[in-house]
């Protein structure tokens, strides 16, 4: 379902990105941006697919996964209302060799891809913040790599747990172990006995299909460096934390 969205201030729009911009700019774009809800499994674009539309999520948790010849998959990018989903518009390359899919569902403003190139080039602050952000999303993704193949399963799961709750702003998060294992990696044994020591800890209550951050600044304390280093990179370059 999409719908315009009507011009207002800037500060009521959920994504921090756009938040972020002088009100005058944000009225330029205000009248091109379209709310749409998007479904848990909704493909943004696949691997080699030209983007058309810029997505900046406001409550929808987009992933940008790397799909291998076997059909394995791993979650190279995790975008909530920090960020945006379509780069590649801004930096010339029109497609990506990953696929991005929702999988959380909620609502995110849509941008016509030449309306966002246009406005990069034309408006200062735009392009200063998006550059920003490209930095803060390159740290991601190279910690991310480096975390995967550095520290236990435990502290990894601890650590994704905390970046979904940024996008998301919930503690009850509806993710099975299957597709967490997808996401990061790994196998889903791997993933419940990692979930199976984070809930003994209290830290997290998993049912079917759910889990339940129940003591957030402890589960920070068991997850690895890298979630901090990467908050402390969004605070640097963007002036706020992802969540």
């Amino acid at each position: 379902m999409e719908k315009l969205l009507s011009v207002s201030p800037q500060n009521s729009v959920e994504n921090r990105l756009l938040g972020a911009l002088p009100s005058l700019e944000y009225e330029r774009l205000a009248p091109h941006l379209i709310s749409v809800d998007l479904s848990a499994g909704t493909i943004i674009y696949e691997p080699v697919q030209e983007i058309e539309f810029a997505y900046f999520p406001c409550s929808a948790m987009i992933s940008i996964v790397s799909i291998m010849e076997n059909g394995a998959t791993t979650e190279i990018g995790l975008i909530g209302k920090e960020g945006m989903v379509g780069l590649p518009i801004i930096l010339g390359g029109k497609h990506h060799a990953n696929q991005a899919i929702v999988q959380i569902p909620g609502t995110a403003l849509k941008l016509e891809g030449s309306i966002l190139q246009q406005e990069f080039h034309t408006s200062h602050s735009l392009q200063k913040l998006l550059l920003l952000y490209i930095q803060a999303r390159l740290t991601q993704v190279s910690q991310t790599a480096a975390c995967n193949r550095q520290h236990k399963i435990e502290q990894r799961l601890a650590r994704w747990l905390l970046s979904v709750y940024d996008c998301v702003s919930s503690h009850e998060i509806p993710l099975t172990q299957e597709f967490i294992a997808n996401m990061l990696g790994t196998r889903r044994s791997g993933v419940t006995i990692a979930a199976n020591i984070l809930q003994e800890a209290g830290l997290i209550r998993y049912s079917r299909g759910k889990i339940t951050i129940l003591n957030q600044e402890q589960l920070e304390n068991a997850a690895c460096e890298c979630y901090r280093l990467v908050q402390d990179e969004f605070i640097r370059l963007l002036g706020t934390k992802r969540g």
